[in-house]
């Protein structure tokens, strides 16, 4: 008896990007993965909390998106943090695979 359905096992070489920084009040220390997988959007992983989220331009117009995908409570904070991925990430929003 089959115990799950693969949905998909892919291999592919990815471009990597670590990245540190600090704002006034803050540092980050981020990996993002740039990869064909999840319909163009980069894998964010903040390296101090080993939280992440799929991003993409659109999703940096929802601060409350950005503040729950990283448990951030200060709003400046998270504002800083929209301004640096709006440089860091790439400007071709993904196409939704469902609608």
């Amino acid at each position: 008896m089959e115990l799950f359905d693969k949905l998909y096992d892919e291999n592919e070489k990815a471009k990597v990007r670590f990245v540190g920084f600090t704002t006034e009040e803050t540092r980050y220390d981020f990996g993002i993965i740039y990869t064909n997988m999840f319909f163009g959007k980069p894998l964010v992983i903040c390296m101090q909390t080993g939280r992440s989220t799929l991003l993409d331009p659109k999703d940096l117009e929802d601060l409350e998106y950005i503040q729950s995908a990283f448990r951030i409570q200060d709003k400046q904070q998270v504002s800083d943090l929209i301004e640096f991925f709006k440089l860091a990430l790439p400007q071709t929003p993904y196409t939704p695979q469902y609608e």
